[in-house]
């Protein structure tokens, strides 16, 4: 089988990019990448879930939401039968390819969107060339599209090659809330995987550069607290209520008076918050959604424990109640310099690279790091690779898009590293 042409890839990121779905609900886009790996010689397609561990799951939509964008998935054309696999937001799948005697390297390469209006400006790359988001409110405003497509293109450039060894490449769901690494880490299919590489465009990198190590990667805990009181006229009777924003307030007030740590960066916000539902009623719920970060897993955890106590130290205050629920998380990881110094390698000899950074910070979370970690946890080597772009806007904007052609970059130097790790494997 031959390498696909460029203009074969740009169809298809330009389709997922056309579909973007949040986290649990990448039903189009897993069953579109599952037709595409269905026309490749692969020895193993691993579907929802068989590629997810399905007590590690968390914030997953409810049924409604899920059914919505199932049927959305299902008006676009995706396979139903692939859509009834993915019953129950087990989305994500991982291809496997087995070439021979020689190790077992693994690619994870992200799918999820955001929901973010995309822009509709004429000099939007998307909208002149006919591929804005049709999910109106969603948008692939971080790369994920071109993630999935770079992981495509990996397995393509390996099976055209004398790769030998075991190839698997993790198309994870649910990034952006920090909910689908552990699940896929967890599965059973990383368990066996030697080498391990994931991967990121952009990160405000121009095109032309790779990072080959890519670091700084801060733990995180996304919590929901929700407040229970009791209502009362604020008026007529306010002694009789039980006022959950006082003690919304109280918790957010302190929140941000965690100490600091001296081991590390640490972080802290509370990021969506609400109560009530009018000015003449005591409000008997509340709620906070936020996050902790830590430079570390342990300082992360430091700043959770403290955010624990404080949050139900300011229910206790005012006399209510609080639930605090996990509702994603994900720990630090370290790339290996060993695989980080392949990227470097190979990277040179990549045509449109321009320069090559030995390592970056991401100064930001991500869960690709349950899996690197998992795979470091059993003897193995573990990186994350930066692909630079001159995407016009910042992450996680109306504007964000990538240059096409930063994507065959990623594919030839991830593919190439892939190939070199097993040629080397002591």
């Amino acid at each position: 089988m031959s390498v696909q042409t460029d203009d074969e890839y740009s169809e298809f990121r330009r389709d997922l990019h056309r579909h973007p779905e949040p986290a649990w609900c990448e039903f189009y886009t897993t069953a579109r990448i599952v037709e595409a790996l269905r026309e490749r010689d692969l020895d193993a397609i691993h579907v929802g879930p068989d590629a997810l561990d399905e007590g590690s799951r968390r914030n997953v939509p409810d049924s409604d939401e899920l059914a919505k964008w199932a049927d959305r998935a299902r008006e676009a054309g995706a396979d139903p039968e692939v859509l009834d696999r993915l019953e129950g937001g087990y989305t994500g799948c991982v291809a496997v390819a087995e070439r021979g005697d020689g190790p077992v390297v693994g690619l994870r390469v992200d799918i999820d969107g955001l929901p973010i209006l995309e822009s509709d400006e004429g000099d939007h790359e998307p909208v002149a060339e006919g591929f804005r988001s049709e999910n109106e409110g969603y948008m692939h405003a971080c790369g994920h599209d071109s993630h999935a497509t770079i992981g495509l293109g990996t397995i393509d450039a390996v099976l055209d090659s004398d790769f030998s060894g075991t190839l698997k490449v993790f198309f994870q769901p649910g990034e952006e809330k920090i909910v689908g690494g552990k699940p896929m880490a967890e599965s059973g299919l990383l368990d066996d995987v030697e080498y391990f590489y994931a991967v990121h465009i952009g990160l405000d990198h121009p095109s032309g550069e790779v990072v080959s190590g890519i670091d700084g990667f801060l733990a995180v805990n996304h919590f929901l607290a929700e407040f229970e009181g009791e209502p009362s006229h604020a008026g007529a009777r306010p002694e009789q209520g039980r006022n959950t924003v006082q003690a919304m307030a109280a918790a957010i007030q302190n929140l941000y008076s965690i100490p600091r740590h001296a081991d590390g960066a640490t972080r802290v916000n509370a990021g969506l918050v609400g109560g009530g539902t009018a000015t003449n009623i005591i409000p008997e719920e509340s709620h906070i959604e936020g996050e902790v970060r830590g430079e570390s897993t342990e300082l992360a955890d430091y700043m959770f424990d403290h955010a624990e106590r404080i949050l139900h130290s300011a229910a206790e205050m005012h006399d209510c109640e609080v639930d605090v629920t996990t509702m994603g998380a994900a720990p630090s990881a370290t790339s290996d310099a060993a695989l980080s110094d392949v990227i470097g390698e190979v990277a040179r000899d990549v045509e449109g690279v321009t320069n090559v950074v030995e390592s970056a910070d991401l100064g930001g979370s991500e869960d690709a790091t349950f899996m690197m970690d998992h795979v470091q946890d059993r003897g193995g080597l573990a990186c994350y690779v930066g692909v630079g772009t001159d995407h016009p806007g910042g992450h996680h904007t109306s504007t964000f898009d990538v240059v096409e052609s930063d994507i065959g970059i990623g594919i030839d130097v991830l593919s190439a590293a892939i190939r070199r790790v097993a040629e080397t494997r002591p």
